[in-house]
């Protein structure tokens, strides 16, 4: 089991500034370090795993041992993107651009590839990220029910959350979860992961008859699949 610990710090490689985290793992027989790409981090870094009875200042030598790797990797990922006034961002593999529309009233609409938001400029960010949300909740809602009625089957309960470690899923009992992410990438990825998902409710495996369905339900299974290879690392730098 993991555990956070309280100490966190910021060193600087080269003259870069990098957060670093540490997670206690009782089971780890080595200090393990990754790139930090939680949602909740403000900054790029790492995560520094310790074992029990390592010292956080193990932990911080190996980061400076290690420091061209670590700067080599953040390097490779792709900016980050907030959800600000003038920001460009995708929705369905299309870029848009936010706008703030302070004299508008009602909800966030969308014209000519420009993302127009009401309200207050400080409530902008969220009410964005609520709107993709809710955007996402209905295009993924729509291709589900379509694609169990192909199937004959019925779906559970469908949730849309903001995932790191998958894109969908698909419980025991039927239950379909998706990222709200997937909105911003192309129509045919978000087709494919739907697909996916609501073809584990006939197939609760990743065998023959399951990529049988898959390709009965989506075109395109392989360009998809390499697509969120290669960017889908990116949509969860927005935002």
């Amino acid at each position: 089991m993991s555990k956070a610990l309280s100490e966190q710090s910021t060193l600087y490689l080269d003259g870069r500034r990098v957060g670093v985290r540490f997670i206690r793992n009782h089971m780890a027989r080595r200090i393990i370090l990754r790139l930090d790409q939680s949602t909740e981090s403000t900054e790029d870094g790492v995560v520094v795993t310790l074992p029990t009875r390592t010292s956080v200042q193990q932990g911080l030598d190996l980061v400076h041992d290690k420091s061209d790797w670590v700067l080599k990797r953040i390097d490779s990922l792709a900016p980050r993107v907030t959800l600000s006034n003038g920001a460009v961002v995708p929705l369905g593999g299309v870029s848009h651009v936010i706008r703030h529309a302070a004299a508008m009233r009602g909800l966030v609409q969308i014209n000519e590839q420009q993302i127009y938001v009401p309200g207050g400029i400080e409530h902008l960010e969220r009410r964005v990220k609520d709107w993709f949300k809710g955007e996402a909740k209905d295009r993924i809602q729509l291709k589900v029910r379509d694609k169990v009625s192909f199937l004959g089957c019925k779906p559970g309960r469908i949730t849309i959350r903001d995932t790191k470690s998958r894109w969908g899923s698909c419980s025991h009992n039927g239950n379909l979860s998706f990222s709200w992410r997937l909105v911003m990438a192309p129509e045919n990825v978000l087709d494919y992961v739907v697909a996916h998902e609501v073809s584990h409710l006939v197939e609760h495996n990743h065998g023959a008859k399951f990529w049988h369905l898959v390709s009965c339900l989506t075109e395109n299974l392989a360009d998809s699949r390499e697509w969120l290879k290669c960017h889908g690392e990116g949509l969860h730098r927005i935002g």
